[in-house]
């Protein structure tokens, strides 16, 4: 069985490296759309280099730590980790640099052109998220036949995507406000116009933060998902329970490859529906292999029923979050109405949404715990979690798809293809921002659901039956597990708001000392905004990522084991409600401008543009820095006490 597994992982990869062929068939376009793509290229690549050359500093003060403290097979498992989800990011966001010219030129063909190059392209950070999560746990397993070493592989993958989301998100942030303030309010300019210093670096920014830290993000929660149910299956089911987590993801990559065949669009009408085809096709397929696996291993229908409660617990939590942010919804109009009394009442507007939107999703995760655990006790709270995140394959191809719209609507825009062209971009990019904060609400619905399958391990492997409030120290970790989310929020908004000052007077700089730079006779130095942006990301990310990992340890030496069991929960429950009220407020703060935009209550330009452009300026960071960030935070921090509890105990 373990052989199949390990080829259908294989077929994922091919399958990434067939669509990224693809992609790279395309043409480019114009002599100007192939040096602003290339441009983005570079200061992209330039960012993950300097990224990277940080990590593995990091990766090996752990390995040592690990090797010497807990085991060699646990400090294996951590490299191999490590390394496949940064490899995992790195090949998503090269195609993606790629996809964005190639997908601004297709669409001079037809709107089902350029979905089909940007959708593929996202494809190639799907499949390899899947491809290169599931090889690695079977080899692990292969390797050592112990599910409890292969927490190793989770620790990596978690450490990294902590460094990618955290490091991504202030680049991308800072970039993306220093543009739209000086850019958008100060100069009256358009989104991408060619004359803004800082227009590279924000389309960099969507790449290293939306592709690169988004695919880190969702492969240590499908990995970690797979771990955990791993380890409670063996308990229960012997080496069945360990091979079936394993199947079922085996089985979503299969849903998620035929699903990807019914991805295409005749109109803009039909553009978020072919999106919806395949993603639906992919979860009714990989619910029906489901069904015949675990009849096949354990022969618990029980089993099943979990499964499905975490699959239709994913799809819920999509259609919330497309509710709360899509722009011709009632929230973000409503968002967009309050605008015309100015930016304060745009923010209020915001908050509430946000703030409202934690109920869907709350239910829905609640409603997934109690079903999966009756169904299955602990072990169906893990399966729950492998259910919701089997599709990945999919689900992560349909969010990548948002930053590679985005860039291709910025090329339409710089390279001045017309305006019929830009048009037709413009309705990709649309759909783009609908999908990229259906992507965050998946990824944090599914982060949610990971933790508590990881928290039920913990609950197992330290043997501990329930956790009492009566102890003080539980319920003192409860508190600081609580605190560390707003903490670890506060340190990554303060970061992006001090990256996004230097980068505000570069901008400012720049057109004040650049003679004919505003009329267009000049062109700007958009390296040093891109220099600006990847020092300080790379400098401010290092203490937010270090949080996750000294805070457990902090409380497991100190108060104990239980206080830990109180540390998780805490974190959990306030990082879950944090993360959907920032990512829904931010996504319907940027949708609300763009429903402005479109010609509504006076559009571009006028004093209620002016005000929603704050507000998105303000949902920037909530949504694409910090929120992503807590999803690994919850996640790494239960990792770090499963990898570290022999030196509790």
């Amino acid at each position: 069985m373990l052989l199949w597994i390990i080829g259908i992982s294989v077929l994922a990869l091919v399958v990434a490296g067939l669509l990224a062929f693809f992609v790279l068939r395309q043409k480019e376009g114009t002599k100007k759309m192939k040096e602003i793509s290339k441009a983005i290229q570079q200061g992209a690549a330039a960012f993950l280099w300097k990224e990277y050359s940080v990590l593995v500093v990091f990766a090996i003060a752990v390995f040592l730590v690990l090797h010497f403290l807990i085991s060699k097979q646990v400090a294996i498992a951590f490299v191999v980790g490590a390394i496949f989800s940064a490899l995992a990011g790195n090949i998503g966001m090269r195609i993606a640099t790629r996809a964005n010219a190639r997908t601004a030129n297709a669409v001079k063909k037809s709107l089902n052109s350029g979905l089909t190059v940007a959708f593929r392209s996202g494809a190639v950070m799907g499949f390899s998220v899947v491809g290169l999560g599931l090889l690695g746990v079977a080899l692990l397993y292969a390797l050592f036949k112990d599910p409890n070493v292969i927490y190793g592989f989770g620790f990596g993958a978690s450490s990294i995507a902590l460094f990618a989301r955290v490091g991504g998100g202030i680049y991308t942030k800072a970039a993306d406000v220093g543009a739209d303030l000086v850019g958008k309010v100060e100069k009256g300019i358009p989104e991408d116009d060619p004359r803004n210093p800082a227009v590279i670096a924000d389309n960099v920014g969507d790449n290293v933060g939306d592709v690169a830290g988004m695919g880190a993000d969702l492969f240590e929660s499908y990995v970690d998902s797979i771990i955990a149910a791993m380890v409670l299956g063996m308990a229960i089911f012997s080496l069945k329970g360990v091979f079936l987590p394993m199947g079922i993801a085996a089985a979503g990559i299969v849903a998620s490859i035929i699903g990807m065949f019914f991805v295409k669009a005749k109109s803009k009408k039909g553009l978020h529906m072919a999106l919806n085809k395949g993603v639906f096709t992919a979860a009714i397929l990989s619910a029906l292999f489901s069904y015949f696996i675990v009849r096949y291993f354990v022969g618990e229908i029980n089993v099943f029923y979990a499964i499905l409660s975490g699959l239709v617990a994913g799809i819920l939590i999509g259609l919330s979050t497309e509710y709360y942010t899509s722009a011709h919804r009632k929230p973000a109009m409503n968002i967009a109405e309050a605008s015309k009394t100015g930016a304060a009442t745009n923010i209020i507007a915001g908050l509430a949404v946000g703030m409202h939107s934690t109920i869907i999703p709350v239910l829905v995760v609640s409603a997934a715990l109690i079903l999966s655990y009756l169904f299955a006790g602990l072990f169906g709270v893990a399966m729950a979690a492998v259910g919701m995140l089997s599709t990945l394959g999919i689900t992560l191809a349909t969010d990548c798809y948002g930053p590679v719209a985005d860039n291709a609507a910025g090329i339409a825009e710089m390279a001045g293809l017309g305006g019929a062209v830009r048009k037709r971009a413009e309705a990709l990019d649309a759909l783009g921002n609908t999908t990229a904060a259906i992507g965050k609400g998946f990824a944090i619905g599914s982060a949610a659901l990971t933790a508590l399958a990881l928290f039920a391990s913990f609950m197992q492997v330290t043997g501990l039956k329930a956790i009492s409030l009566t102890q003080p120290t539980v319920v003192v970790g409860l508190f600081i597990g609580g605190l560390t989310t707003f903490i670890f929020s506060a340190l990554t908004m303060k970061a992006v708001g001090r990256a996004a000052f230097k980068i505000v007077n570069e901008v400012r700089r720049q057109f004040k000392e650049i003679k004919g730079l505003m009329q267009g006779k000049a062109k700007p130095d958009y390296k040093k905004c891109i220099k600006i942006s990847t020092g300080a990301a790379l400098k401010e990310m290092i203490l937010p990522s270090l949080l996750a990992i000294a805070i457990p340890l902090a409380v497991g030496f100190t108060l104990g084991v239980e206080a830990v069991g109180g540390l998780l929960a805490g974190v959990t429950v306030t990082g879950f409600l944090m993360a959907v009220f920032m990512a829904n407020a931010g996504g319907a703060w940027d949708n609300a401008k763009k429903y402005i935009e479109e010609g509504h209550f006076g559009g571009k330009g006028s004093f209620a543009h002016k005000a929603a452009v704050v507000g998105d300026t303000v949902g920037d960071p909530c949504k694409d820095c910090s929120s992503p960030s807590i999803n690994i935070l919850i996640k790494l921090m239960s990792i770090v006490a499963l990898i570290f509890l022999p030196l509790f105990l």
